[in-house]
Order: C-alpha cells, then sequence, then structure tokens
C-alpha cells in the first residue's frame, strides 16, 4: 500500500497515515470489506515503526472507520461515502487549472427516470448476437494463442481484417488494396486523426448544416473554424459550395452522404459527382463519412464519392460500430498517396494499435458470413422500428414536419420557428423519454432550436409507441 508520507512537513506519521487511509474510506477507493495490511507488514513497506501504524489502526477504529476481525485481520468497516467533490475544497486546485472553471459540460441529470425510453444512440445492443461473436472470440484465441493478446505489428491494422474491408469496400464500388487501409479506434479516431495531420488551429472546415454533433465538437476543440453548408432532403447543397471555397480557401471538407446525421438524406448522385470536381479545383480533401450506408431500407443505393475518385482526393471513413454493436469501437480509414503514411504515424503516437483480439475476433466473424446475415436481420428490424417511429410521430405530433429516411438510424423533425428543443429535454427527461435537441448539430446552436433527432433503432415498436406519447405530453407541458 503505497501511502505517501511527508517526514519534513511536523505532522506525525501516525497521522499521516490515518489521513490517508480515512480519505480513501471515505471516498470508496478502500470499499467495505477491503483487507488492510497487517501493522507489522504495513510498517516495513512504509519505513516506520510498527506502533506508528498500530496508532493509525486504533484512531481509525475509533471512530469505526475499520474493524478486527480475530484471527482474519483488519478490514474497512461499512461507512457512508462521501463524493470526491465533497472532498476536495475548489480552492485548493493549482493555478494552472483556474483557465478551465467554468467550461465544464453540462451535466447530465442527477436522478434518472426509472423507465427512460432513450432515442439516442446508435443500434441496439439487444439485437446483437452475443453468443454467437462470444464464440468467435473464444475460437480465435484457440486459434491464435497468446498472438491475440500481444500488441501486434504497430503499422495499419491486422492483415487480414484489413483484407476483408476491401472486400467490403468493393461491393460500394470501391477499388483498393489493403495496404491503403489503416484499421482505426472507430470512425470518431479516424476523423480525429485526419484533422491532426491536415489541420491547424484557425483552419477552415467546410461541412453540412446539418452535421454530426460529435465532429463539431472535434472541430471546436481543435480551434477550428467551421463554416456549414445546407442541407435539403437530396443532401448538401453543392451548388452553394463554390463561392464559399473561394471566400474561405478551406482545408476541409467533411460530408456525411448516406443516411446523414442527423438529417437522414442521401447525397445524389449528381451532387456526389459535382462536389468531387469542385474540391478538385480548388486543391481541397474531402473526407467522406460512411458510418451507415449499408443500412438501406429502400430506394436504390448510390456509390460512394470515393468510388470516382481516381486519385487522393476523398479519404473515406467506415465503421462496424454502428453496424454491430457501439462497444466494438473498430473503424477503418481507406486513403492514396502519402498523406497515408502520415495517418499511420499519427495512429501509433495516439494508441499504438487497435486492439488486436477485437481486430482477429471481427475479421473472423464477417468472413464466415455471420455478419452478413446480421446485416440483412438488422435492415428487416430497423425497417420496421422506422415505420413505428413514423407512424407514432405522425399520431402524436402531426405538427412536426420530416422526411421519411430510406436508411440509416434517425428522424430529423423540426418544430416550428420559436420552439426549442433545449428547453424540452429537460421536460422530457422527467418524464421518461430522451431524445437529441437539434442545437448539438449545429456550428449555430440558436439554428437548432426548432430541431431535434430521434434513433429509431435502438427502440422496440412498443417502447417507440410509449416513448413518442410521452414526448407529445412533454411537448404540451412546454406549450
Amino acid at each position: 500500500m503505497r501511502i505517501p508520507l511527508d517526514r519534513s512537513n511536523g505532522i506525525p506519521l501516525y497521522q499521516q497515515i490515518e489521513a490517508w487511509l480515512r480519505q480513501n474510506i471515505l471516498s470508496g477507493g478502500l470499499p467495505t470489506d477491503t483487507r488492510l495490511p497487517a501493522t507489522r507488514s504495513l510498517a516495513d513497506e512504509l519505513g516506520v515503526s510498527r506502533i506508528t501504524v498500530q496508532n493509525a489502526y486504533a484512531v481509525l477504529e475509533s471512530d469505526g472507520l475499520i474493524l478486527t476481525r480475530e484471527g482474519s485481520g483488519t478490514f474497512v468497516a461499512p461507512v457512508p461515502r462521501l463524493g470526491w467533490a465533497e472532498e476536495v475544497d475548489g480552492g485548493d486546485w493549482p493555478l494552472w487549472q483556474a483557465q478551465f472553471e467554468g467550461q465544464a459540460a453540462v451535466s447530465p441529470p442527477q436522478t434518472r427516470h426509472p423507465d427512460l425510453i432513450s432515442f439516442t444512440g446508435v443500434g441496439d445492443p439487444r439485437h446483437f448476437p452475443f453468443r454467437e461473436f462470444s464464440r468467435t472470440i473464444q475460437e480465435v484465441l484457440r486459434r491464435d494463442g497468446t498472438a491475440a493478446l500481444e500488441y501486434g505489428s504497430f503499422d495499419n491494422g491486422h492483415l487480414p481484417l484489413r483484407e476483408t474491408v476491401i472486400h467490403i469496400l468493393a461491393s460500394q464500388g470501391i477499388q483498393s488494396r489493403p495496404e491503403h487501409v489503416l484499421i482505426t479506434s472507430g470512425s470518431q479516431q479516424g476523423l480525429a486523426l485526419v484533422c491532426q495531420v491536415l489541420l491547424q488551429a484557425g483552419d477552415v472546415v467546410l461541412v453540412e448544416k446539418p452535421t454530426y454533433n460529435l465532429a463539431l465538437e472535434l472541430f471546436r476543440s481543435l480551434g477550428l473554424k467551421v463554416v456549414g453548408i445546407p442541407v435539403d432532403r437530396n443532401g448538401m447543397q453543392v451548388e452553394e459550395l463554390e463561392p464559399l471555397l473561394q471566400q474561405h480557401c478551406p482545408r476541409l471538407i467533411y460530408t456525411i452522404p448516406n443516411f446523414q446525421n442527423p438529417s437522414g438524406a442521401c447525397l445524389s448522385s449528381a451532387r456526389r459527382r459535382q462536389l468531387l470536381a469542385l474540391a478538385d479545383r480548388y486543391n481541397v480533401p474531402i473526407l467522406e463519412d460512411d458510418f451507415a450506408g449499408d443500412l438501406r431500407y429502400e430506394g436504390r443505393s448510390q456509390p460512394a464519392i470515393k468510388s470516382f475518385d481516381p486519385g487522393g482526393r476523398v479519404i473515406y471513413l467506415g465503421t462496424f460500430s454502428k453496424m454491430l454493436m457501439p462497444g466494438l469501437r473498430v473503424g477503418y480509414l481507406l486513403a492514396h498517396g502519402p498523406v497515408f503514411e502520415q495517418f499511420v504515424c499519427q495512429k501509433r503516437v495516439l494508441d499504438l494499435t487497435t486492439t488486436p483480439l477485437m481486430q482477429r475476433a471481427l475479421d473472423r466473424y464477417v468472413t464466415i458470413g455471420r455478419y452478413q446475415a446480421y446485416l440483412r436481420r438488422s435492415v428487416r428490424l430497423f425497417r420496421q422500428r422506422r415505420d413505428a417511429m413514423v407512424t407514432a410521430v405522425q399520431r402524436y405530433l402531426p405538427e412536426a414536419a420530416f422526411s421519411i429516411p430510406q436508411g440509416g438510424l434517425f428522424l430529423w423533425l423540426k418544430f416550428a420557428d420559436g420552439f426549442s428543443s433545449s428547453r424540452l429535454l429537460p421536460v422530457a427527461l422527467s418524464l421518461g423519454v430522451e431524445f437529441a435537441p437539434g442545437v448539438r448539430f449545429f456550428a449555430d446552436s440558436a439554428e437548432g432550436e426548432p430541431y431535434l433527432r430521434l434513433n429509431f433503432a435502438s427502440c422496440t415498436p412498443q417502447e417507440i409507441e410509449t416513448g413518442i406519447r410521452r414526448l407529445r405530453q412533454a411537448v404540451e407541458t412546454l406549450s
């Protein structure tokens, strides 16, 4: 037990030991029934006399914080716990932390509704074939042994998985080779790598308006300037792009062309080609985020922008997390040209490598056909849930405007001007339903007030019906 002792400050050593143990017992760092070291053992470890430790234990025992069990040892007693915030006086923080005061993110509500229906997140972990994937992990451990538990090579990822990614991309019209694929810890890491390699504070990024909220948070954290391009039912309004390219000289165009998050819109084929032509003309890279392109419920699929790219103009991001389960944290980045090695080097600096065991298990799961079967089941299931949400919204929220998405995970609602989704959220939470307010998806948050995003994939039809009914009640309460 490493108890920090200061032999120069004049406080008796037994009091320092007692104070350290007290703090950790009250904060929960030493849970109830934790066995403490014997006095002789702790004294030897700390380089103090045994009587010093005995005195510290005696004070704690007299206060009811520890107890001695004859023949068993000394244990932490059941006591009320104090949170860390209650123990530390904010005035004692070092001066370099002062700049962060008042900048904390908005805290979640302290009390959670006992039957909360959440229309946030991505897929539905309850739908994931846990047993099949568990068997796959066991198969990999039997097959590969300790090799599956090592770091692996610090390059662009497990080669068989990269080969599998190439096969998946071929079905989307993208031709490439494994050496152009970098396995990432989710697509969010891929997005971060692109920003860290290509951009500097003050650079301009063109994005769809609205766009992925965590992309906006990343851009802000890096000091980037975000300029939005409006979205309609056919995706980014590319016809408005050229004046912005001339005015702002952006360093990156970030787009989600398939079932855009949050709007659900798909970029038309003509606009995809126009976007690539403009990016080529003005020498701006495109970052194509295809987070849910395989979740199509009807309509014709559109080829990836990357499939039109004869060279290194487009960087493509994909992920297995949205298709399977969020906790996988496995995605991939596809890029061509000298910049690719910069992504590999930056990835190595950040986290060495994406977990090798999960890479191997995922490759095994995908290549034996389970992934495609699971994807087909997901498409059927999520289509039913989309239809259930459309029906419920039409019934309970007829004043909300929306387009029915042909795929993806989200329904994007727009209420009348003057409506406030950020004011609605706490009321909705108190009634047992959660959604993502539109302010999260705009660089200028005020533009998002009339909007809210609902994830239909994460709830059953019965939960959707109940949740939208509660949302109706919240809207009426706010009126």
